[in-house]
């Protein structure tokens, strides 16, 4: 059976399966559309949250950027996992004892005030949306390869399967659908990995092959150096950027991932306070398998990659891969226009290097080498590694799969949130309280569709890798949600003032710092100043600027919140209650 059916076949009874159960599981009520009726089990729900967060940066893009950047892209992993142990240490058994539906909603009970509830709904679809455009790339990368299309049309096809099924089952019917893709994402994620390991190391334990040997007593990553130097880069375990910037990255990526709505109104799907804080830890372990296999595939599919298009030695004559003899992957993701060759000196063969480097220049010359001439989005390599590798069809599939899964399942997870923002916080909370409960699900679904779209448009051309969009959403979380949160459980003095004061100073510092170096809302072309490291204030890059947004956050809302009167009795005493362990 070749390579298009076995793919078609795999990935169609995924597919069959997630809308099965979307179906089976569809919403009849707001309290299942929202929270899943608040009847999932621990276990399952953390299963099904790891898959929610385990979105196409973590199955995707993650491990090409950790090919790519090397020991830099650690901090995503630190940062990613330790904001769980915030969430469940911090933030979800308070919230789940609060026992409403949505963060905006804790928000505008605990400052009594419609205008913080507002302000938490722009902060959560700005967060949200951000995040969806990570998705949408992801999505684009899978369904291009699965299609074998452009990405442009890969895309679409992948904005309409999500619109599908989300806006069927909301949150019961999300639920189910994310612990079987959470299944297939870990299965295609690991078979792949273990295959490679095994060939590459003949460890069949990605983590230890790793640190394992490839031939002749060279370590993997000793390997990996010396590839790297002789190419002109820098060495592949070694920091490369600033500690300044890792330290601010890794902040708010952990307390980004600790401010998320969409991560947040898993826990509110547990039966009891206790479940909370068992569906966090079981969500960690969930994760880990997939978190602690990442480094091995990163640094395993550059491998092969370096390999393939540089066979002999560096700078010989016939040391480079001749064009008309690339394997078959290469073509198929050349069609997807996320792999490209330019001959830029006629020599009809493949040099990759860092022509960046003023260094390299004059062995490049040697070498006859005219400038870089392979193009090779991040996104695609654990995508292409089983095929790099030239695995069996099947696992090829498989990770096909697999990437759709993570791709879908978040993006999912991130829709209901901003559904739920706007209809059941905005229009229900503040426009139309009187809204029926027919009226406001129609309401969840038209703002899930708008969603769609505008994320899809933003996916066309997105600020950045999946993982680097993904990292600017958890800043803007980090800058405007989790201080309010974290304020609002904690501390009894904090009021409404200084709630509003400190989300609107975060979050509009965070997004002003962004735009600057991204571009105005994202839109290709309008950033002020160059996306590099040079142009950078003291260095901090804007997907670590929102743990500085997190900091001016808390110091304004604690300013102002002792400069105004002190929250009502019943508020505070609210307060104290949130935090008494023993009450379910």
């Amino acid at each position: 059976m070749d390579l298009t059916l076995t793919t078609y076949l795999i990935v169609g009874a995924t597919f069959a399966l997630y809308i099965g159960i979307a179906i089976w599981a569809k919403a009849g009520s707001t309290g299942e559309f929202y929270v899943a009726g608040k009847g999932v089990n621990p276990i399952a729900n953390g299963m099904a949250t790891a898959a929610d967060w385990m979105s196409a940066a973590s199955f995707i893009s993650m491990a090409g950027l950790i090919a790519f950047l090397g020991y830099d892209a650690s901090v995503y992993l630190m940062g990613w996992t330790g904001g769980y142990v915030l969430l469940a240490l911090l933030l979800a058994p308070y919230l789940r004892k609060f026992g409403k539906f949505t963060v905006p909603e804790f928000i505008g009970d605990r400052f009594y005030s419609k205008p913080a509830r507002v302000i938490a709904v722009i902060a959560l679809i700005v967060a949200s949306v951000t995040y969806v455009i990570g998705q949408m790339k992801g999505i684009g990368v899978a369904f291009s390869r699965f299609l074998e299309t452009s990405y442009e049309v890969g895309l679409f096809a992948g904005m309409a399967i999500v619109f599908f099924y989300a806006v069927i089952g909301g949150m019961k019917g999300i639920t189910y659908t994310q612990i079987a893709q959470y299944c297939v994402m870990i299965f295609a994620y690991t078979v792949p990995a273990i295959f490679i390991a095994l060939a590459i190391t003949g460890n069949p334990i990605p983590q230890l092959g790793l640190f394992g040997s490839v031939g002749e007593g060279t370590y993997l990553l000793e390997r990996l150096d010396n590839i790297l130097v002789d190419l002109g880069f820098s060495q592949y375990t070694v920091m490369k950027g600033t500690t300044l910037n890792m330290f601010f990255l890794t902040m708010s990526l952990m307390i980004g991932t600790a401010g998320l709505p969409h991560v947040i109104i898993r826990f509110f799907t547990v039966p009891r306070v206790r479940d909370a804080r068992l569906s966090a830890g079981w969500t960690l372990v969930f994760i880990a398998i997939l978190y602690t296999t990442a480094p091995a595939v990163g640094a395993m599919s550059f491998y092969n990659l370096i390999n393939t298009v540089q066979p002999g030695e560096i700078g010989a004559e016939e040391g480079n891969l001749a064009y008309e003899n690339v394997p078959g992957w290469f073509s198929r993701w050349e069609e997807t226009g996320l792999l490209g060759f330019d001959d830029k000196n006629g020599d009809g063969r493949i040099q990759y290097y860092n022509d960046d480097s003023e260094a390299f220049a004059d062995t490049a010359a040697e070498y006859g080498w005219e400038g870089n001439e392979l193009t090779v989005d991040r996104d695609i390599m654990v995508m292409a590694n089983p095929e790099i590798a030239q695995l069996p069809a099947w696992v090829i599939a498989l990770t096909v799969a697999g990437g759709l899964a993570a791709a879908l399942s978040t993006a999912a997870g991130l829709l209901m949130a901003i559904s739920s923002a706007v209809s059941h916080d905005l229009i229900k909370g503040v426009i139309n309280p009187g809204i029926s409960e027919k009226g406001e699900l129609l309401a969840a679904r038209v703002a899930m569709a708008g969603a769609v779209l505008v994320a899809g448009y933003l996916g066309l051309n997105p600020p950045g890798f999946a993982a680097q969009v993904v990292a600017l959403a958890f800043g803007l979380a980090a800058s405007s949600l989790f201080p309010v949160l974290m304020l609002g459980i904690f501390n009894r003095r904090m009021n409404s003032a200084g709630a509003m004061a400190g989300m609107l100073s975060g979050l509009g510092f965070t997004m002003i710092y962004v735009f600057v170096y991204k571009g105005w809302f994202f839109i290709p072309g309008t950033n002020m100043l160059p996306d590099t490291p040079e142009h950078w204030v003291m260095g901090i890059g804007p997907q670590s600027i929102g743990a500085v947004g997190a900091i001016i956050n808390v110091v304004v809302a604690t300013l102002v919140s002792r400069a105004t009167a002190p929250p009502p009795k019943d508020i505070q005493e609210l307060v104290e209650s949130i935090r008494v362990p023993r009450a379910s």
